[in-house]
């Protein structure tokens, strides 16, 4: 059903409010804007799947009584950014959640395994995916690629029961619950501006001081970006800033002398970034960023994450898990630098599963062997 006007989306919201079930998925555009576009909201119970047109209701948001409706969960697939979408556009967030690609890594899939080839594995389907690089603001949409969005949906009712139900037989569906309930905190989409340099290519590139300019150009350009809506890269591209803070720039001249940087910013652009950087760079060796260097260039730690990986990926075998959902190598580095604090495996069911033996082979109670071409784990 295509939902085109407020009493059909009122009336499809009074029918879903007794469902158990309700799959959701979006169709948006974001290659020239900061916040994505809405451009289709799909939905799904156990008896019918809708796709709803956000270009032609009055009022999108009545959905909201759905999503925080506590007796109805909300399944997705892969929903970091349909969540994202809902908590910049309708102003709330679906509780409680379940995402099957989550869900599949515990399963014996990959970590990211996709939409179609998991309706593949879980229901015999298989999917055409002609339609996935459509531009979904275009109306009206031919009838591939309403079949295409509404297939985004109609299968997750169904992979969400088998999926909950070899995770209780496996003894693994508490084991979700923190992760699902960091999905739906609104701290998990809002971008901090002050760390966005971090992300920035080949920050690396940079000494603290100069860390510190980037942390201010960087920040400046996320406002930006956001005020005028349209990709942070259409402001500055990393690389441009990364450049300019080799610099270490306190005049425009410092910046204009990077590559494109005149094209994009004005002059009185310039002269603010160009006030951000100098305070910067002129503040105390306290206030720069401290970002740990890879662990190639401490002693031992290459090594130490060697040995952890070994067990890693011995229990994701054991245990059928994807090796990242188990342990990501950043943990796998802080931990052999001794740094145990907010660090995911040591936590829930991480810890009991594997983060207690990694620990005990850092500090000596473990030992690795090699029996028959296979890696064994020794109580010493």
């Amino acid at each position: 059903m295509y939902i085109a006007s407020q009493d059909e989306l009122a009336a499809f919201v009074q029918r879903s409010k007794n469902s158990d079930v309700l799959a959701i998925d979006t169709e948006f555009l974001r290659e020239k804007t900061y916040y994505p576009k809405l451009c289709l909201l799909q939905m799904a119970t156990r008896d019918e799947s809708v796709i709803i047109d956000p270009f032609a209701v009055d009022d999108l948001r009545i959905v909201c009584k759905l999503f925080e409706d506590e007796s109805i969960v909300k399944v997705f697939h892969a929903g970091h950014q349909d969540l994202e979408i809902m908590f910049y556009d309708l102003e709330c967030l679906p509780h409680p959640i379940f995402d099957t690609q989550v869900a599949a890594s515990l399963l014996g899939q990959t970590q990211q395994i996709g939409y179609a080839p998991l309706v593949s594995s879980v229901c015999g389907v298989k999917l055409k995916k002609m339609d996935s690089f459509t531009d979904w603001s275009s109306r009206p949409l031919t009838e591939s690629q309403l079949q295409y969005a509404l297939d985004d949906v109609i299968y997750l009712p169904q992979m969400y029961d088998k999926m909950r139900e070899d995770l209780s037989s496996k003894g693994r569906l508490d084991w979700l619950k923190s992760d699902f309930e960091e999905m739906s905190k609104p701290e998990t989409y809002q971008e901090n501006e002050r760390e966005r340099f971090r992300k920035l290519k080949h920050v690396m590139q940079l000494n603290r001081r100069q860390m510190a300019a980037a942390r201010e150009m960087a920040s400046w350009r996320e406002i930006e970006a956001r005020k005028r809506n349209v990709p942070r890269k259409w402001v500055l591209t990393d690389e441009q800033i990364v450049e300019a803070c080799k610099r270490e720039p306190r005049r425009i001249d410092d910046l204009f002398m990077v590559r494109g940087v005149r094209e994009r910013i004005t002059t009185r652009d310039a002269r603010v970034i160009v006030e951000l950087t100098s305070a910067a760079l002129d503040s105390s060796p306290e206030a720069w960023p401290d970002i740990p260097q890879p662990g190639k260039s401490e002693r031992n730690v290459d090594a130490n994450v060697d040995l952890l990986m070994a067990i890693v990926r011995l229990r994701a075998r054991d245990y059928d898990i994807a090796i990242p959902t188990l342990a990501s190598h950043s943990d796998l580095v802080k931990i052999a630098r001794g740094h145990y604090d907010d660090v995911d495996i040591l936590k829930g069911w991480r810890r009991e599963l594997i983060g207690e033996e990694l620990l005990d082979l850092l500090e000596g109670r473990l030992s690795l062997s090699i029996v028959d071409g296979h890696v064994k784990v020794n109580k010493n």
